[in-house]
């Protein structure tokens, strides 16, 4: 046994319905973010930065593109003889497997994994935000306090509250109270779903409610408040550094919006010095040099390598190979790897899937018209979001906030 004084546990099997149909054939922490990364890139550096080297990423929904990105780890350093990154997909015991029910129930599932290394802690993290965070200052923070369970929180506006989980404490940070979206907040200080857990205490924890037939097997709803309840000493970490849930269409498209205001939201440039000591590791295609034609027009973008500009770009960002012919206009949009913009085409405030072709002359993301009839845009606002694999045909308009599925799309701009 090789004892580890904690490991980490990130949850990436969520289906993410929420981001549509850009989680059609991929888990959620494994779409494409800020041009070169994925999602599930930065909670993995955060890690590695933080000098926590075993890592256990539990899988399920549409686990095939997360697995093989994961790879050995090696991208993230993690590819150790002594801990490392390990896939876990549900358990499965004799002739049957077991799906995880809930976000206790896939780390009880893997008590046995966790045990292999007889940490002192136990990290718990979920695999759909972005941010940079330093976990050895919040264990730093668990251990003086002599805490049970460590949860980071963040500061809200109180208007928005009750859209989260609300951790109130007492003067020297200790948790007194949770509410799960409460009507009437009594404080601010939203959970992150980050936790920390004195090992021991959580593995008696996990048991008693894996024997809870009435259990929901969630952290929020039933570890977290029956420790509370037994009076287990629990700790508020106060985090209020850039931090994005994305697992919305709109924070998604947001959080990359975030990295090109001035100065960036979140800053990942491998040039500023800072970086240099909390970079995000990303397993990122070897591309050539981006190519800027001459009558081209690029303003306030992010331009990833083996891009090819001939048109125009602004306020966007062009994930690795994708392509941009003459006369094509891309502003406020993330185009997504292998995205190819056709001649004369037209694209406002849109998602593109990887690998997609706009058509030349096509428009996306335009005006709402009459005869477009009714369509569902609760997902997407005023997004307009077009799947991986998508061809849109030479000609055709797709009006704003409309998602386009996998297939060809041929409406022409006058029906």
């Amino acid at each position: 046994m090789i004892k580890k004084k904690v490991v980490a546990m990130l949850l990436a099997g969520g289906q993410g319905s929420r981001l549509s149909v850009l989680t059609n054939r991929m888990a959620k922490p494994a779409v494409p973010f800020g041009g070169r990364y994925r999602i599930i890139d930065f909670p993995l550096s955060n890690c590695v930065n933080s000098d926590i080297d075993t890592v256990g990423v539990l899988t399920q929904y549409e686990p095939m593109e997360l697995n093989a990105y994961i790879g050995t780890g090696q991208a993230w350093d993690l590819d150790r003889n002594s801990g490392g990154v390990f896939v876990l997909p549900p358990y499965v015991s004799g002739s049957h497997g077991e799906w995880y029910s809930g976000t206790a129930n896939a780390i009880y599932q893997n008590i046995a994994f966790i045990d292999r290394y007889d940490p002192e802690y136990v990290l718990i993290l979920s695999g759909d935000h972005i941010y940079k965070m330093d976990y050895s200052k919040m264990l730093h923070e668990h251990e003086v306090n002599h805490a049970d369970a460590t949860i980071a929180v963040r500061s809200v506006p109180m208007e928005e509250a009750h859209r989260f989980g609300i951790m109130n404490t007492d003067a020297e940070g200790n948790i007194i109270e949770f509410e799960e979206k409460p009507q009437h907040p009594k404080s601010n200080k939203a959970s992150m779903g980050i936790y920390i857990f004195t090992w021991p205490v959580l593995r008696q924890y996990l048991m008693a409610d894996a024997s809870d037939a009435a259990s929901e097997n969630d952290f929020g709803k039933n570890i977290i408040p029956k420790m509370l309840k037994a009076g287990c000493r629990m700790h508020a970490y106060e985090f209020n550094d850039y931090w994005k849930d994305v697992g919305t269409v709109q924070s998604l498209w947001e959080a990359n919006m975030d990295l090109l205001s001035d100065p960036p939201l979140l800053d990942l440039s491998s040039e500023v010095d800072h970086n240099k000591e909390w970079r995000i590791y990303s397993k990122s295609p070897i591309m050539p040099p981006h190519y800027v034609g001459k009558n081209a027009s690029i303003t306030n973008a992010l331009v990833t390598e083996g891009c090819e500009v001939l048109g125009t770009v602004c306020h966007s960002i062009l994930f690795a190979g994708c392509t941009i012919e003459e006369g094509a206009m891309v502003t406020d949009c993330v185009l997504m790897p292998g995205a190819h913009v056709k001649k004369d085409a037209v694209i406002h405030k849109s998602i593109i899937g990887e690998n997609c072709v706009i058509g030349e002359g096509a428009v996306v993301g335009d005006d709402r018209q009459e005869v477009d009839g009714e369509y569902d845009t609760h997902l997407t606002g005023d997004i307009t979001l077009i799947a991986s694999g998508t061809e849109i045909a030479d000609h055709c308009r797709v009006p704003v906030g409309m998602i386009v599925n996998t297939g060809i799309y041929s409406r022409n701009k006058e029906a």
